[in-house]
C-alpha cells in the first residue's frame, strides 16, 4: 500500500511536469514572435530559474564536494544539451521531426536498461513506448514536412540522448547512502546550464526593451515580462523538481513515457491559447500518446537486485529501488523550451 501511494503520487508530479513543460512553447512563441531570438528565450529561461534556484543551491553547496560528476552532467546534458541539440536541430529539419525524433527517448531509456544496466523491463512499458512513439508521430503531424538532412537527423537524435541523461542522472542521484537532494541538483544543474547557455546564446546582443512590451497570444496583448515569469517559474522550475521527484518515485521508462504528454499538452494549449488548428490525425495522435502512458505507467517494476532506497525530498517515504533504471524528463527532457505545433 505504501508503495502504491508513493507510485501514484509519482504518476501526478510526472503529469504536472508534462504539463509545466508542455506550456514553454504558447509562452515562448509569443516573446520570440515580438523580436527575441529563440536562443535568447531558452537563456532567459534557464538563467531566470538558475537564479531563483540560488538560495536552494547555496543550501546544498555540499553537493560541489560530494557530487561533482552529477551536477555537471545534468547541467550539461539535462539543461543545456537538450536546448542546444533541439534548436540547432530546428535549423535544418521541420520541428514535427525534430521532436519525434527528440521522443524517441523513452525507448533508448528502455534499451539502456535492457542492454547496457541488463535488466529486464515489462512488456507493459515495452508497448507504452511504442504506441506514445506512433501517437507523437499523428501529433506533430511528421508526414508534413519529412526530411533527411542527416546533419539535422544527427543533431536530434542528440536531443534525444540528453534527454535521456536527463533521466538517467535523475534516478542515479537517490541511490546509495550518498543520496543528493533532488533540488540542490536541479539547481546546480541550472546553473551549469546558465553558464554554458551564455556562451552559446550570447545574450549581450538581446532586444531587452521586447521584455518591457507587449506580446500578443491568441488575438490579446500579454506582458512579455508576465510570459517569462510564466516560462521561468512554472515551464522550468515546477517542470524540472516534479520531474525529478516523479522519476524517483517511478521507474525511469515509466516517467519517460508519461514524459511524451507534454507535446501533446503542448499542441492542446496552442489550440487553445494561440488559435492553433487541431486536425483528427493529431486529436487520434494525442489518445493514442495517452494510451500508451497509461499502459506503462501500469507496469510492474522488476524486483530489485539491490537495496530499496528512499529518494531525498520525496514525501510519503517513497521507494526507488537502486539501480532499477537510469535515471525526464525527459529530460526532457527535456525539459525543452518548446514542443508540439507551438513552435511553428
Amino acid at each position: 500500500m505504501h508503495a502504491t501511494r508513493g507510485r501514484n503520487a509519482g504518476l501526478g508530479l510526472a503529469l504536472v511536469s508534462a504539463f509545466a513543460f508542455g506550456g514553454s512553447g504558447v509562452a515562448a512563441k509569443p516573446l520570440i514572435e515580438a523580436g527575441l531570438d529563440p536562443l535568447h528565450v531558452v537563456w532567459l529561461r534557464v538563467a531566470g530559474a538558475a537564479l531563483v534556484m540560488l538560495p536552494v543551491a547555496w543550501r546544498h553547496r555540499d553537493l560541489l564536494t560530494r557530487r561533482p560528476a552529477l551536477l555537471a552532467g545534468f547541467g550539461l546534458l539535462a539543461v543545456a544539451g537538450v536546448q542546444a541539440f533541439y534548436f540547432a536541430a530546428l535549423s535544418r529539419i521541420p520541428v514535427g521531426v525534430a521532436l519525434l525524433i527528440e521522443y524517441l527517448a523513452p525507448a533508448l531509456v528502455l534499451a539502456w536498461v535492457r542492454f547496457v544496466q541488463r535488466r529486464p523491463v515489462t512488456r507493459a512499458a515495452a508497448v507504452g513506448v511504442v504506441l506514445a512513439v506512433g501517437g507523437l508521430a499523428c501529433v506533430v503531424e511528421v508526414w508534413s514536412g519529412l526530411s533527411f538532412d542527416a546533419v539535422g537527423l544527427l543533431l536530434a537524435l542528440g536531443a534525444a540522448c540528453c534527454q535521456v541523461g536527463y533521466f538517467v542522472l535523475s534516478d542515479q542521484g537517490s541511490d546509495g547512502d550518498d543520496a543528493a537532494d533532488p533540488l540542490g541538483v536541479i539547481a546546480y544543474g541550472l546553473l551549469v546550464g546558465a553558464l554554458v547557455l551564455t556562451v552559446v546564446a550570447r545574450p549581450w546582443g538581446m532586444d531587452w526593451s521586447v521584455l518591457g512590451g507587449s506580446a500578443g497570444m491568441g488575438g490579446a496583448a500579454v506582458p512579455a515580462a508576465l510570459l517569462l515569469g510564466w516560462i521561468v517559474l512554472v515551464a522550468t522550475v515546477v517542470a524540472y523538481v516534479t520531474g525529478v521527484v516523479s522519476v524517483r518515485r517511478l521507474s525511469p521508462q515509466v516517467a519517460g513515457v508519461v514524459a511524451c504528454l507534454e507535446a501533446v499538452i503542448a499542441t492542446v494549449l496552442a489550440w487553445v491559447l494561440l488559435r492553433e488548428h487541431l486536425s483528427a490525425p493529431q486529436i487520434a495522435g494525442g489518445a493514442v500518446v495517452l494510451i500508451g502512458a497509461f499502459i506503462a505507467q501500469s507496469a510492474t517494476p522488476k524486483a530489485p537486485s539491490g537495496p530499496v532506497a528512499g529518494g531525498p525530498g520525496a514525501t510519503g517515504g517513497t521507494v526507488t529501488t537502486a539501480g532499477t533504471g537510469i535515471g525526464p524528463q525527459r529530460t526532457e527532457p527535456e525539459g525543452e523550451l518548446s514542443a508540439g505545433r507551438a513552435t511553428t
